[in-house]
């Protein structure tokens, strides 16, 4: 099989962090969009991600889902593009280390925002959940880019796209609290050529699935 790039999507999803990565990492790929509920449930689609979510990317025989995944695997991929620290550099701790805490506490965190779960203030049952509170991670998180131009210091990572993407959206919505910290980090990464490129894509994208969907009304 080829290594042709595969990339399936939706423009209101977290696709748009992989789009953000796909075009800091510089390589051909395609894009196959798909609709939530209707392709992204059919039996093709299924047999690569029996979850029936997006984003998910094919490179050649090689299927991977979970969007943080995606970024840390195209960094391997493509060495050229300096997305990550070097194989056996120190600044792979934090690099690995920050990717998967946003996948992990932060997400778990917001996501119960979002829902209204709360979490009895009982140190047994804050250790259970595993991110203790909204205050602590977004501390820690804070504490991580706090003084520093991006996750690993100087160099520009697939980690800074996945934290900077749930901290600037998680701002946007509300989800998360705007801090001084936060706001400058997001900013110089959303100027990034590669960033406006893959906002500017999903923006047509969505634009041209919601005129289709107003046609399609009308009709």
């Amino acid at each position: 099989m080829s290594d042709e790039i595969v990339f399936f999507t939706h423009p209101m999803s977290r696709g748009r962090i992989v789009r953000w990565m796909l075009e800091e990492v510089g390589q051909p790929y395609r894009t196959d969009l798909l609709d939530f509920g209707g392709s992204a449930r059919a039996a093709a689609y299924l047999a690569l991600n029996p979850m029936g979510k997006v984003p998910a990317i094919r490179h050649g025989d090689t299927v991977v889902t979970e969007t943080a995944a995606i970024c840390a695997y195209l960094a391997d991929a493509f060495p050229q593009a300096n997305l990550a620290p070097s194989h056996g550099s120190r600044a792979r701790g934090p690099y690995y280390r920050w990717m998967f805490f946003a996948a992990g506490p932060v997400e778990a965190a917001t996501t119960n925002k979002t829902l209204g779960v709360v979490v009895p203030d009982d140190p047994r049952m804050r250790g259970m959940v595993g991110y203790g509170s909204l205050a602590a991670v977004l501390d820690a998180l804070e504490g991580a880019i706090a003084g520093r131009d991006y996750i690993c210091g100087d160099q520009f990572t697939a980690a800074d796209v996945y934290v900077g993407s749930h901290l600037g959206w998680g701002m946007s919505f509300g989800t998360l609290e705007k801090r001084p910290a936060f706001e400058s980090y997001v900013a110089r990464l959303t100027d990034r050529p590669a960033a406006i490129r893959a906002r500017g894509i999903d923006d047509a994208l969505l634009a041209e699935r919601q005129q289709q969907t107003g046609q399609q009304r009308a009709g």
